[in-house]
């Protein structure tokens, strides 16, 4: 994959904060006017890997498509470069469905904070977990690290 303006090629670093950034503002995306047209070599991979979904939407943005759909009753977010790559899936999760450590980190140092967005990103490198907690002062987003523990991501202090 290309970045537009320097016309030289994603790393895999850069591609991971690509589906990062993607995922965390996945409830502030809005879809383009009209029909997307989305090539046939990506719709082919979509189908391929996601032959029974249902519900699907497309987005386009200059470097990866985005496609919105329901699989397996539950509603899931796949990303796909131009060149018909995977290059994550991302999915809204209760904080049930976090590992028990992790669920147990949140209740030892955030029990005075609330759940306003959980969401779980898989792609090449494994599956991750952000969250976003708030309580009266603050909202904070973290990343999980692994299984094992959580890293903050971003802190804001509320006005």
């Amino acid at each position: 994959m290309f970045d537009n303006k320097n016309q030289k090629p994603i790393n895999n670093s850069e591609m991971k904060k690509i589906i990062v950034t993607l995922a965390i503002a996945l409830s502030t995306l809005s879809s383009f006017a009209g029909e997307v047209k989305v090539s046939s070599k990506v719709l082919d991979a979509f189908n391929t890997e996601f032959a029974s979904a249902k519900e699907v939407v497309w987005t386009e943005s200059n470097n990866y498509y985005k496609v919105a759909f329901v699989f397996n009753d539950q509603h899931v977010y796949a990303f796909y470069s131009a060149e018909a790559e995977l290059m994550g899936l991302t999915r809204y999760i209760s904080s049930l469905d976090l590992p028990i450590s992790l669920q147990a980190g949140l209740k030892k140092d955030y029990s005075n904070y609330w759940i306003s967005d959980l969401f779980e990103v898989s792609n090449s490198e494994g599956t991750g977990y952000y969250i976003t907690l708030e309580n009266g002062d603050s909202r904070v987003v973290l990343k999980s690290t692994g299984n094992e523990s959580w890293k903050t991501y971003q802190k804001k202090t509320k006005a």
